[in-house]
């Protein structure tokens, strides 16, 4: 099922022939797939400056302009849905000065949520418990949270502020169905049931697929995403190579998924603009500038490109670097742009036959 491509490219156009046909009426020349500005997706909040995977990251995300709020998620031993990316507990909380270890280690598995409620998350890298000028909003933001909790806290943040900031959420587990099915339930139950609002994504190919067909069978529009690196094959075809040596090319992905989420490091120009071929988004893993200065190299190139996502630890940075490329696109106005708006009229037409 296709799904974000088509709907997004037919609202597009459909913006396009709506604008008033004046001197005001301009066409963006972004390469993004939808020539709309690429999206900011905080990478499990804001990491480099709070713990990830928490509410209180979240939020200074979307303070920082994040447009998707990227989030890990895996079951508890009691089938409670929490945000964590490691399947262990050492490296993101307290847990070793809570509790004795358990089979040997600290398997998230091993614990029930009532039991995680107690850990804190601890920041990791160059990260910190505070922000200067920031305050959480939340009573505990740094507790492993539900991930139901997670996305509450986001519709309480998106509410308040008049904001419409988005959920990635990735599947950090084998595959397994039950809880394919308890992801997609909780989105659906918590509202983010719309490609504006969501996207799924895992690096096992058969997470992907379940997810493609769980949102068909609910009747539900999210966008689908496989992670995983920029891959060619001996016979230059460019597809996905992902855990366990799986690979899928663009072609087949595009029958099931509307974006590929990618190291950054093995992006090209050729392999965005194959993707965009087969009506693809590309989202880039993981951008961690060191400072302003080097943000705006990592992703200048990737911007000329059609970059359409720019996952990253630091939402601040790829912001600025984002709203600065905006203020250089070149609209083209009136009459000029009219050729473009008869080809939308006519890409609009031929969309709303294949949706």
């Amino acid at each position: 099922m296709k799904r974000m491509t088509y709907l997004g490219a037919a609202a597009l156009c459909f913006a396009g022939l709506t604008a008033t046909l004046g001197q005001a009426a301009t066409v963006g020349t972004y390469n993004t797939l939808t020539g709309a500005a690429p999206l900011v997706i905080g990478h499990r909040g804001a990491p480099a400056y709070l713990p990830e995977n928490s509410i209180g990251g979240n939020e200074l995300a979307a303070k920082m302009g994040s447009d998707f709020i990227e989030t890990d998620v895996m079951m508890a031993k009691d089938n409670v849905l929490i945000a964590m990316h490691d399947t262990t507990l050492e490296r993101t909380t307290n847990v070793e000065e809570i509790y004795a270890p358990r089979n040997g280690g600290y398997a998230v598995s091993d614990f029930t949520y009532e039991e995680l409620r107690a850990l804190t998350v601890n920041p990791t890298g160059s990260g910190a418990d505070t922000f200067p000028g920031f305050t959480p909003s939340a009573d505990n933001p740094y507790r492993i949270p539900t991930f139901a909790d997670m996305l509450d806290a986001l519709t309480a943040y998106n509410d308040a502020n008049g904001t419409s900031v988005g959920m990635l959420t990735e599947g950090k587990y084998s595959d397994n169905i039950d809880t394919s099915r308890a992801v997609i339930q909780t989105l659906i139950d918590k509202g983010y049931d719309t490609p504006e609002k969501s996207v799924v994504q895992s690096f096992d190919f058969n997470n992907v697929s379940d997810y493609a067909e769980l949102l068909d069978a609910a009747g539900v529009e999210m966008g689908v995403a496989q992670l995983g690196v920029g891959w060619p094959l001996d016979d230059g075809t460019l597809g996905v190579l992902s855990i366990g040596g799986a690979f899928g090319t663009l072609a087949q992905l595009s029958q099931y998924t509307d974006t590929v989420a990618l190291s950054f490091r093995t992006i090209t120009k050729e392999l965005i603009a194959a993707a965009h071929g087969e009506g693809l988004s590309v989202y880039g893993w993981t951008f961690r500038p060191d400072d302003q200065t080097e943000a705006f190299e990592l992703a200048d190139a990737f911007l000329d490109w059609g970059l359409d996502g720019f996952i990253t630890d630091n939402p601040d940075y790829l912001r600025r670097v984002v709203d600065a490329y905006d203020d250089q696109v070149s609209p083209v106005p009136l009459p000029a742009g009219m050729p473009l708006l008869v080809v939308a009229l006519l890409g609009l037409v031929g969309l709303c036959r294949r949706v």
